[in-house]
């Protein structure tokens, strides 16, 4: 499993339109650049086991904490939270950064946030991996004729509401959020050590809002589709997905010109459970640097 260096990490907070997004850099500053876009609950932190292994292979790897998470601003309001907000802020950081184009990988929301930002700005996504993200126009449709994928995604309703959440989740120094963590893994996957550093993001001002938000912007969602993703696309999936159904992977491939898909046998959290097979598929992916 990739080791983490902390001390190797660079750490830095940039100005990207209305926010500061804090990210960690690792690997050569010339090399060909890497974003990894975190999911929900987690922040750079779940990145930990792919980070070394793709800075080792020459790549210049960036990861942000998404704005409302950790130690990024967390603006007020949900319309902050739009997709095209975050899609904006990892074409605004790359900006910041001085860097072109980029290959660009997300898991869970942060997948869905680069399907947003391979679609919208073609141009700067030069190939794109997904992990265990549904692509943003394929959910709502398949929810609708799949009674259990509608099942497993009513968390997303609870999210809507006001304050409840937030006073639900952060109840007994997040039990709720730890709990659902551990549960929907395999056994050993998160140590309490990593469960305490994820839980000290969460306890920062304002982060459970921030990261809530990112649910109830979907009402604020644009009613077009996005174009079609142009980028050469990775598509890695669990199929033990708790909260996703396996063939949303497949749907979401259609909506690419070039894509494959291939599965693992791990949860959603398979960046951890199976993380030296994503790394290496990621590395394969994005060639030699």
């Amino acid at each position: 499993m990739g080791h983490l260096d902390e001390a190797a990490l660079r750490h830095g907070r940039h100005r990207v339109g209305d926010v500061v997004l804090h990210a960690v850099e690792a690997g050569p500053a010339d090399g060909p650049a890497v974003m990894l876009l975190h999911g929900f609950p987690e922040f750079w932190f779940g990145w930990r086991h792919q980070i070394g292994a793709l800075a080792a292979a020459g790549h210049r790897v960036v990861v942000p904490d998404g704005r409302g998470y950790n130690a990024s601003d967390k603006p007020r309001g949900t319309r902050a939270y739009r997709l095209s907000r975050l899609a904006g802020d990892a074409v605004g950081l790359a900006d910041a950064l001085g860097i072109d184009r980029f290959r660009l990988v997300g898991h869970d929301w942060g997948g869905v946030v680069a399907w947003a930002t391979a679609a919208l700005h073609p141009n700067r996504v030069e190939r794109l991996a997904v992990l265990n993200a549904p692509h943003p126009d394929t959910l709502g449709p398949y929810a609708l004729t799949h009674p259990t994928q509608a099942l497993r995604s009513f968390y997303v309703g609870v999210f809507q509401l006001p304050r409840l959440p937030e006073a639900m989740l952060s109840a007994g120094k997040f039990r709720a959020l730890r709990r659902s963590l551990v549960e929907s893994s395999r056994p050993n996957t998160f140590t309490e050590a990593e469960l305490d550093r994820y839980a000290a993001a969460w306890s920062e001002p304002g982060a459970l809002t921030g990261m809530l938000n990112w649910y109830r912007a979907l009402r604020h969602r644009e009613a077009r589709p996005l174009p079609r993703v142009e980028a050469e696309t990775l598509v890695l999936w669990g199929t033990e997905d708790r909260f996703l159904e396996t063939p949303l992977a497949a749907e979401a491939a259609k909506r690419c010109r070039s894509a494959r898909v291939r599965y693992l046998p791990a949860t959603h959290w398979l960046q951890h459970e199976e993380a030296d097979a994503v790394s290496a598929a990621l590395n394969a992916f994005f060639g030699a640097a």
